[in-house]
């Protein structure tokens, strides 16, 4: 117990240090973090369209502090993050054998390197898309819209998790295939209620008419249904 706590205050220490880090760099932070409110975002450019303005305000005294500091801790904890595995991982090998240990870095390293490339994915192309059309939607011209910086971070925080943990899909798939639960038959004869079952988490996350967002959308989702079947077919030889 003394060794896991000191695991767990090591860990926070390190994410609180980087937390401090990204909050004295405000300016780069939210450089990063604003950029897809504007119309000269990378993701506008490669896919074309009309150029756009959303206005973002604040409506509480502390409101921005809030936010401010909310964003840092959670930066903090996405750089922080390998250490943390790490220092775990490191105090639950010794009980682990040796194909156990295998396994379980594969798991973790996997399950890690997933969440990234789903954050990076909801915030280059899921994220955009779902600012461009909710931002910019009226129900008559003589309603304009007025954002709050909280709604719009609060967004961009949830569905980075959100999608950081559809992207678990294949790892999940692996795991259950390793236990011998799923075959891959089985996801092949369901692939078109898998189908429907992406086609509205892609419209629950960016709900849009438009069928070209939609299709950007649920791609990403569909491929990792199919890298996961043939994940489980690879294991289950």
């Amino acid at each position: 117990m003394d060794e896991l706590r000191g695991c767990i205050i090591r860990g926070l220490v390190v994410m609180i240090v980087f937390g401090v880090v990204a909050f004295c760099l405000k300016e780069p932070l939210f450089k990063v973090v604003l950029a897809p409110s504007k119309s000269d975002f990378i993701t506008y450019r490669v896919l074309g369209g009309d150029a756009f303005s959303i206005h973002l305000m604040n409506t509480g005294l502390t409101e921005q502090f809030m936010i401010h500091l909310k964003t840092s801790l959670y930066a903090g904890l996405l750089m922080s993050s390998p250490y943390i595995i790490y220092i775990l991982f490191r105090f639950v090998s010794p009980a682990l054998y040796d194909n156990e240990r295998r396994y379980a870095v594969q798991v973790v390293s996997s399950s890690y390197l997933m969440f990234i490339l789903g954050t990076l994915v909801n915030y280059f192309l899921i994220f955009p898309l779902t600012v461009k059309f909710l931002g910019t939607y009226q129900v008559s011209p003589e309603v304009s819209n007025m954002l709050t910086i909280q709604s719009y971070t609060d967004t961009l925080i949830s569905m980075s998790l959100v999608i950081g943990l559809v992207f678990e899909l294949p790892v999940l798939s692996w795991l259950l295939a390793m236990m011998k639960v799923l075959k891959s038959a089985y996801m092949v004869s369901y692939r078109k209620h898998a189908m429907v079952a992406i086609l509205v988490l892609a419209a629950i996350i960016t709900p849009t008419t438009d069928a070209f967002t939609m299709f950007v959308v649920a791609l990403p989702i569909w491929l990792l249904y199919e890298v996961s079947i043939l994940i489980v077919r690879l294991t289950n030889q």
